[in-house]
């Protein structure tokens, strides 16, 4: 493997912080603090597949979060987005706003043609083994999604012209969708594209969703590569990441070798040589909400 590192200039990671609409005054945030200033690209060439680069920008410090009596890190308490920005971006964008307590998404109505004021949404901390924990709620015929082990991707043209690269190409993808309404539940697999299912390669079973409008429970458990989703307290799929099963799934969805060479060489090896990545929530065109989102950290 040829890498090649690049330091970029120190980056002032002061974030949107949104006000609720509801008039009611909120104690102050807690003050973020962040482990670094830096920005490194990291151009990786693996001998047989697409090069691209990595990059990675300053990170939260999670000692400066608050914490709930369980010992979960408190990564979004209805006041402020603090710590959160957007997916190859060091600010928020405008779609993504605090109504009535909760992260809401304004649709556009575009699917994934994402506007220059959308695009997803990245909490700025890679976790490596954890229990995250969230609900949720979505719109009628809408669809979402809930990354996890997500990487910051760039890749560069002929004429020397870098772009991000989709969250989805590193990071598996928890479903979130309008399971009535929206097609994308008619399509894939067996079932593999509605709700809580590992996106395209796992259905959820038993699929327990409640409809469009309603709030359902959201638990992500990550350990050692074992990987449980969680829909409304029942657990609903397990799989295990880096494995020869793993390889397979991912060789027989639409990120096989074939099919998408830099996503099956990015997920192949989900969370890098670190395993460990970035949460994030997707911009798919469609109003969406997500609330009560916190995070137990496993790794010692």
């Amino acid at each position: 493997m040829k890498k090649s590192i690049i330091i970029l200039a120190g980056v002032s990671m002061a974030l949107a912080m949104v006000s609720c609409n509801n008039g009611q005054k909120k104690a102050a945030p807690a003050e973020i603090k962040w482990l670094s200033e830096e920005t490194t690209e990291v151009e990786v060439n693996n001998e047989g597949a697409p090069s691209y680069i990595a990059v990675n920008k300053p990170e939260v410090d999670l000692a400066s979060l608050p914490t709930d009596a369980e010992g979960y890190y408190i990564l979004f308490d209805g006041s402020s987005l603090n710590g959160w920005r957007g997916y190859g971006r060091d600010t928020v964008t405008a779609r993504w706003t605090i109504e009535d307590d909760c992260l809401k998404f304004t649709g556009s109505n575009t699917g994934e043609g994402q506007t220059g004021e959308g695009g997803d949404i990245i909490f700025a901390h890679k976790f490596k083994d954890f229990i995250l924990e969230l609900e949720w709620k979505i719109s009628e015929g809408g669809n979402s999604g809930i990354f996890y082990l997500a990487q910051e991707i760039k890749t560069k043209a002929e004429d020397g012209q870098e772009r991000y690269e989709p969250i989805y190409i590193s990071s598996p993808e928890y479903q979130v969708l309008d399971n009535a309404n929206h097609p994308d539940s008619f399509l894939g697999v067996d079932g593999n594209r509605k709700s809580a299912s590992l996106y395209d390669m796992i259905p959820a079973n038993p699929q327990n969703q409640k409809p469009f409008g309603e709030w359902n429970k959201c638990k992500i458990m990550v350990y050692q590569g074992t990987v449980v989703h969680y829909q409304n307290d029942e657990n609903v799929l397990e799989y295990h990441l880096w494995t020869p099963q793993w390889t397979d799934m991912l060789q027989k969805s639409k990120f096989s070798q074939e099919k998408w060479p830099l996503a099956f060489e990015l997920l192949n090896n989900c969370g890098g040589e670190s395993h460990s990545g970035y949460f994030g929530f997707q911009d798919h065109g469609n109003d969406v909400w997500y609330r009560n989102i916190r995070v137990k950290v496993l790794d010692k």
